[in-house]
């Protein structure tokens, strides 16, 4: 039997409870804030943004996303 994961970001909704928008976190971070779109549309994921976004956040890099694991 293999695992599979789907990975979900959860970028909107955790800025939702910081009241903090994506331009405040692009301030705060140094990402651009189409990156930190992309970033919440699944559309990419660069390393050094998992880091700081969650340093800058607060929070873990796995709190970043809902992950749903899948045994087949």
């Amino acid at each position: 039997m293999s695992v599979k994961y789907i990975v979900i970001p959860r970028l909107s909704e955790i800025l939702k409870e910081k009241n903090m928008t994506q331009v405040q976190l692009a301030e705060l971070t140094g990402i651009s804030q189409g990156a930190i779109s992309r970033f919440d549309r699944n559309k990419q994921h660069l390393d050094v943004h998992l880091v700081t976004i969650s340093r800058a956040l607060n929070i873990s890099i796995e709190d970043l996303f809902h992950i749903k694991e899948i045994n087949e």
